[in-house]
């Protein structure tokens, strides 16, 4: 069991974690299939979005999120044989800001705050998370986005610009999130603790890893509950 009382920063993914993606995601897509008769289950977008958008981050080295985006559904159109138009790509990136916040996240997120500071460290632009920031509802200590550090997790940047940024020691760092391959393996090579969260039904729009979490649980109320218990 980990000592919650060791904690001075408490960091987390927000696509995923706080931010309902895979609906956010699934839903996008699905409208832009709709338009060319073309049909596909959320499993099946979310699969080919776990595989495409690490190809789409990397293939011109760093690109800003909305463009990384854009490139996964121009990716999807080369596999399912479609020409999306300008607006079809750019449809993941002008839905991002609207994508739904889990029911547990904010009124977590205000618990956890009254006793710990809270980080973002997110593969997102600054723009972008401005809106699901403004869904929220919290004003967090520090942001830590891929566009700052220019690099995506898992690469290692964002944490250790974290690191910088909190300027605490990592003994008193807890990182929070949903991605074995995002989040917790880069966590487990810093050598921090951290907490996946695996809400039930759940991480099919990122790869599956070896990575093994300090703690699991199911959403972020049970967190909550653990870590500032009534």
């Amino acid at each position: 069991m980990l000592d919650f009382n060791r904690y001075e920063w408490l960091s987390f993914d927000c696509y995923g974690t706080l931010v309902d993606w895979e609906t956010g995601i699934s839903t996008a897509v699905a409208q832009a299939l709709e338009a060319h008769g073309v049909s596909r289950t959320p499993a099946e977008i979310l699969g080919l979005f776990s595989d495409l958008e690490p190809r789409a981050q990397t293939a011109q080295g760093y690109l800003e999120y909305r463009s990384a985006l854009r490139g996964v559904m121009a990716l999807m159109g080369e596999e399912l044989g479609l020409e999306f138009s300008e607006s079809e790509l750019g449809c993941l990136a002008d839905s991002l800001p609207d994508w739904p916040v889990f029911p547990d996240a904010s009124a977590a997120l205000n618990t956890l705050q009254s006793r710990y500071k809270l980080a973002i460290i997110s593969n997102v632009d600054d723009d972008l998370f401005a809106g699901s920031a403004r869904a929220l509802g919290i004003d967090f200590d520090a942001l830590i986005t891929s566009q700052q550090v220019r690099a995506y997790k898992p690469d290692l940047s964002s944490f250790h610009a974290a690191l910088e940024r909190m300027g605490c020691a990592r003994d008193s760092w807890l990182h929070i999130g949903e991605s074995l391959y995002h989040d917790i393996g880069p966590a487990n090579r810093m050598e921090i603790a951290s907490v996946w969260v695996n809400r039930p039904d759940r991480g099919g729009g990122t790869r599956q890893t070896d990575a093994v979490p300090d703690l699991e649980v199911s959403d972020l109320a049970e967190l909550a509950g653990m870590m500032c218990p009534a």
